[in-house]
């Protein structure tokens, strides 16, 4: 089954082409990389398949799991309905700062409780019961009545996943999830969208600066340019002169030397039960 069609997508700020004439098939299940330099169409990209943005042209369509999301330069009338299969977490977490942990992963439960017992914050105990599994299984388990503000960043993401497990939401997007993270948060991360992308069959696509993950972690890349999809393969097919190229003068802080392919990296000891006190210390 195909998760997420993209067909002849562009999108226009004032004189800038952000998108140009995109067209991409993710499989359901997939867990896809998407990279290229700042300003190539990344975001604008992700920003369309979660429902953020309409693009532009009569041939231009979104589907997601064969459902009409937009198409023509307008949202479908069933485009509410799809979001709800849709999450996305971005690169500055999104969490409600004041609020308990807890309270931002049970937002998840939103689209799928009536209105005013959300408004209301009612949440009943099975609903809490599973969003503290969900805490619980991206390592963080202990942290549901601190305040979101008191997490350090790597764990404000993993809450911000754990919100995406309650979503009970079948494609995972991340925008640029670890730009902001130190290594050894980001490696945590990843290994956290890895899991849940394994063990619950997410669709997960998300969007690097950092190549060495996207060669370490993901064994299809998709690489944006100018608006436009100028390779899509696997990730072992990236060599450092295409790196250089795609990236121009920031490659040398971007691209490192040669990673594990994600082929390899698969044949690491799964982190499928992360080990709770050294995910918990960052």
């Amino acid at each position: 089954m195909t998760a997420i069609s993209v067909s002849r997508l562009s999108k226009r700020f004032g004189t800038t082409k952000a998108l140009s004439d995109v067209s991409l098939r993710i499989g359901a299940g997939e867990m896809v990389a998407l990279i290229g330099a700042s300003g190539s169409g990344k975001s604008t990209l992700i920003r369309h398949l979660a429902g953020l943005e309409t693009g532009e042209g009569e041939a231009s369509r979104v589907e997601i799991f064969g459902t009409l999301a937009q198409g023509a330069g307008r949202m479908a009338p069933g485009a509410r309905e799809v979001r709800g299969d849709v999450s996305v977490i971005f690169q500055q977490f999104n969490l409600v700062s004041r609020l308990s942990v807890l309270t931002n992963v049970l937002i998840g439960t939103l689209g799928r409780i009536p209105r005013w017992r959300g408004t209301l914050g009612l949440f009943r105990r099975p609903e809490r019961q599973e969003a503290h599994a969900a805490l619980a299984r991206v390592g963080i388990g202990q942290t549901g009545a601190q305040r979101a503000s008191t997490l350090s960043g790597g764990q404000q993401q993993r809450a911000a996943i754990a919100r995406t497990l309650v979503q009970r939401a079948r494609i995972l997007l991340a925008d640029e999830p670890i730009a902001s993270l130190d290594p050894a948060s980001a490696r945590r991360v990843m290994d956290v969208l890895s899991e849940v992308n394994r063990t619950d069959g997410i669709t997960v696509l998300v969007s690097l600066h950092q190549v060495e993950y996207a060669r370490r972690y993901f064994a299809r890349t998709i690489a944006m340019r100018d608006g436009q999809i100028v390779f899509d393969g696997p990730s072992t097919a990236l060599t450092n002169d295409f790196l250089s190229e795609l990236y121009g003068s920031a490659s040398e802080e971007l691209v490192l030397p040669d990673a594990p392919a994600a082929h390899e990296a698969d044949r690491r000891e799964p982190a499928r039960q992360p080990r709770k006190a050294a995910l918990e210390a960052v």
